[in-house]
């Protein structure tokens, strides 16, 4: 059998290479947590995956997923020296049967622990993936293929269950990359049984159970769970390239629209705090579900490649992502509000499932699984960037400063973004060819740029919003094109007529003073600059504002300010606007913001007859924020 063929096809890793602000981020990230983990967390450090006690089933895979893509874009040589020992441990500590890593979980989890569940197993087997695409290591790939003949034969004594039968897609991905290479029968076979053993998540979505949020405190259950969901907008077109049925291609976009449908915020991302949550702002969405998310919306993309795919990946990657951080990526959050007025250790919350410190800053709130994989949400978005075309061609699918080296016909090309984007609205292509050389360049025109330009050999070319454009032309030298993306602001009507304003791919929030409070200094592991954090408002965040939506882009004026060290925080904000607001009655409820007011808002809630100007900074760059706004 033939693998359906990928409409792009991702470059190996290590071929793009972040540049400009997308540079220092991940130059943050890795001085932050993600690098340091290993040096005192007792769960990375410790590992049974790397010879110690603590915990076996996933923190150690899912750490090293994330963390082996962002030591090679940054050629950190400290941190890859690092990760070469333990993968190397993992690799010669293989048992002869083929398992890879520990045989116990030992987490207090009794999903993992009353046998133990393979997505543990499952989850390797991508780090194994990515590394054999560092080092080309015949060891890599034959741990590989030895891993997964184990899991043919263990899934005929032991069926998945738990989280990997909700989560059995995420194998195909190990499977092909082993397929493609050795072009062996049984590993198709071997997709097909975990298909037949995985959960039907095409069925589940026809279901009315998936639109309803789940409302009563302790409701919990997989389906619902918001880190599968996310996970599963893959599924179906990663499974398309066996089944070959064109609802599996599609399924994903059905999927993203359901979701949205019920559970979407403006921000691209869904709520689950644990399990899908709704639309109100105040619930919250989990930090896992937002690099998976992403992971999903890229992989996604190498099949069903519409431009649409490419808009909310930007979205959820300049807005989502960033903010569910502290600027400095030393401390996060397990879930993040969109109306999140304060974060604190909060024994009245209204989440579902989770605890009462789950929207509060630190090492591990709420629970440690986000702490071991929020890592891969900067590295592996930097690493699809750029990709190949079925038609021999580059697509650029997402847009922030890199760039590439690629063999085409035998060709070096080398292809730099040199861009402030998403906080300015113009990008510059420089594409150099050694020799003459005749191939396509896709750009992804976003659905918001109504007016974008293309200037290429003094020509302007107005390409349609919405579109991949394609420039097929003989490359030579050195060509430069310029992509302006005009960024007019929009708005939106949301939860109780609450209204939300994007200007490009950034959604803006109310700019709100704050206090970082450190609590839980008798805990373990949380010395500074790893502390656990309270974040209170220090100015006020109770505002309708008043604004012509029919006039948005006259009432608005978008300030840029330089971009520095660190442009997601509230300091740093590279972007900023201002208008008129009215102060109102909003209190706290259960130590949130209450229910959104109903817009229009009741003169009896209007607190003053002065109008106040009010600060809105780009959603990413906020800790505390009101982005879903009642109105006058």
């Amino acid at each position: 059998m033939t693998l359906g063929k990928l409409t792009f096809t991702p470059l190996t890793l290590g071929q793009i290479k972040p540049t400009g602000w997308l540079r220092q981020q991940l130059k943050i990230q890795a001085n932050g947590l993600s690098g340091a983990l290993d040096q005192f967390w007792p769960d990375i450090k410790d590992s049974s995956w790397f010879g110690g006690q603590a915990e076996g089933w996933e923190r150690a895979p899912y750490w090293l997923d994330g963390v082996i893509p962002l030591a090679h874009l940054l050629d950190d040589e400290a941190l890859l020296k690092r990760i070469k020992t333990y993968m190397d441990y993992i690799i010669a500590n293989q048992g002869e049967d083929g398992w890879l890593g520990p045989r116990e979980a030992n987490v207090e989890n009794i999903e993992a622990t009353d046998e133990y569940d393979p997505w543990g197993l499952i989850l390797a087997l991508k780090v194994l993936v990515q590394y054999h695409q560092i080092t080309q290591d015949e060891k890599v790939l034959n741990a590989l293929q030895c891993c997964l003949k184990m899991m043919d034969r263990h899934m005929d004594e032991t069926p998945l269950f738990n989280w990997s039968k909700y989560r059995w897609f995420e194998s195909l991905i190990s499977i092909y990359y082993v397929y493609e290479i050795q072009q062996e029968e049984w590993l198709i076979d071997l997709a097909r049984k975990f298909f037949a053993q995985g959960f039907d998540w095409k069925e589940f979505f026809k279901s009315d159970e998936v639109r309803t949020p789940n409302a009563r405190r302790g409701d919990w259950s997989f389906d619902k769970h918001v880190v599968n969901n996310a996970m599963a907008i893959k599924a179906n077109a990663l499974w398309w390239r066996v089944s070959g049925e064109q609802s599996d291609r599609s399924f994903g976009p059905e999927m993203i629209a359901i979701l949205d449908r019920f559970h979407g915020m403006v921000t691209g991302v869904f709520t689950g705090d644990e399990c899908l949550s709704g639309k109100n702002p105040i619930q919250g969405t989990e930090l896992c579900a937002v690099v998976e998310y992403m992971f999903s919306l890229e992989q996604m993309q190498t099949i069903v490649a519409e431009p649409a795919i490419g808009d909310r990946l930007e979205k959820i990657a300049f807005n989502a992502l960033p903010a569910t951080f502290g600027p400095d990526m030393w401390t996060h959050q397990y879930d993040q509000q969109v109306n999140q007025v304060q974060a604190t250790d909060n024994k009245e919350h209204m989440w579902t499932t989770n605890g009462d410190a789950s929207n509060t800053f630190g090492l591990e709130p709420h629970f440690g699984c986000c702490t071991s994989n929020m890592h891969q949400g900067w590295p592996k978005f930097a690493a699809s960037l750029i990709m190949k075309t079925d038609d021999d061609g580059l697509a650029i699918i997402a847009y922030a400063p890199c760039e590439a080296k690629i063999i085409i016909d035998n060709t070096p090309v080398k292809i730099e973004v040199i861009t402030e984007y998403p906080f300015r609205d113009s990008l510059l292509f420089k594409i150099t060819s050694e020799q003459a050389l005749t191939f396509p360049l896709k750009l992804r025109i976003p659905q918001w740029a109504s007016r974008a330009s293309i200037q290429l050999d003094n020509e302007e070319i107005l390409p349609e919003a919405g579109t991949y454009y394609s420039i097929l032309r003989e490359w030579s030298g050195e060509t430069e094109l310029k992509l302006t993306l005009p960024m007019l602001a929009r708005s939106s009507r949301r939860y109780r007529n609450a209204l939300s304003i994007e200007r490009g791919p950034l959604v803006y929030a109310l700019k709100i003073e704050e206090h970082w409070k450190q609590y839980n200094k008798d805990l373990p592991y949380r010395e500074a600059p790893h502390s656990d954090y309270e974040v209170l408002p220090i100015s006020p965040w109770q505002y309708a504002l008043d604004i012509d939506e029919q006039r948005l882009n006259e009432s608005l004026d978008f300030v840029e300010h330089s971009i520095g060290d660190c442009p997601f925080s509230p300091e740093g904000a590279p972007v900023s606007t201002s208008l008129m607001a009215m102060p109102i009655k909003w209190n706290l409820q259960h130590g949130w913001a209450g229910n959104t007011p109903i817009s229009p808002v009741e003169k009896s809630r209007i607190k003053s007859s002065i109008p106040e100007r009010v600060t809105l900074i780009p959603y990413g760059c906020t800790n505390l924020r009101i982005t879903e706004f009642p109105t006058l």
